[in-house]
């Protein structure tokens, strides 16, 4: 099916890579949200936004919903995907792997033990790299999630939204996605497990600028008192 002009996405994000939710301005943040809507209620007048385009996607770690859904949205975008399972670097330096896949491919996509991966893939590659769960940061996730929470409430402002569970990645990148749209966010962990300070440190920084809050304590039912939303992990 052909695809209007006008359906053709004309905007560029500022950022070469994604390797981190903050790669993307609270702006362009926005800019997002909005065009995940407009896909969802069209889907088919974006059917060729990715035509003649391949994306390397790159999984050490195992993968059911990260994998099909990227595989899946490249598709129905009008492009086509290559999937590459085991550790990156093992057999090649990954600036070679990163060399190579940018001249076959039109974008990275990796799910990584750790962020320096993606970081590595990113200084190296002359396309886009995509991060899709590092042990810091899972920004498509959170990206997705906060989309759930706008179509719900339709803003995000004023919201409390509580996490119960471990700091981990999916924790720092959804608290840094709440906060930059307004949302106050307590997070509820274990002793031991808690988020990374930096991290926090961040989302705190934005959220005197936003108007949003950010609680870290032990109690669940602390975090959970007066929720909007309320997100559970291990």
């Amino acid at each position: 099916m052909a695809v209007p002009l006008q359906a053709r996405p004309t905007w560029k994000l500022q950022a070469q890579d994604v390797t981190r939710d903050l790669d993307i301005s609270t702006q362009e943040f926005g800019y997002l949200l909005d065009l995940c809507q407009k896909v969802k209620k069209t889907p088919t007048r974006y059917a060729d936004a990715l035509g003649g385009r391949y994306l390397s996607l790159l999984f050490e770690k195992p993968s059911l919903r990260t994998r099909l859904t990227f595989e899946l949205a490249i598709k129905q975008l009008g492009g086509d995907a290559v999937t590459v399972t085991g550790l990156i670097g093992d057999r090649e330096p990954i600036k070679d792997v990163a060399r190579n896949l940018d001249r076959w491919t039109q974008g990275i996509v990796a799910r990584v033990f750790f962020q320096r991966t993606i970081d590595e893939l990113a200084k190296w590659s002359r396309v886009p790299v995509i991060n899709a769960l590092s042990d810091l940061y899972h920004p498509c996730q959170a990206l997705a999630d906060v989309f759930t929470l706008k179509e719900k409430f339709g803003s995000l402002r004023g919201l409390r939204v509580s996490f119960v569970g471990d700091g981990n990645n999916v924790a720092h990148s959804l608290m840094l996605s709440c906060v930059r749209l307004g949302a106050n966010f307590a997070i509820a962990t274990p002793e031991g497990y808690a988020p990374n300070a930096d991290i926090v440190a961040q989302a705190r920084e934005i959220g005197a600028t936003s108007g949003a809050t950010v609680e870290v304590v032990g109690d669940a039912a602390e975090a959970v008192r007066g929720a909007h939303a309320v997100y559970t992990d291990v």
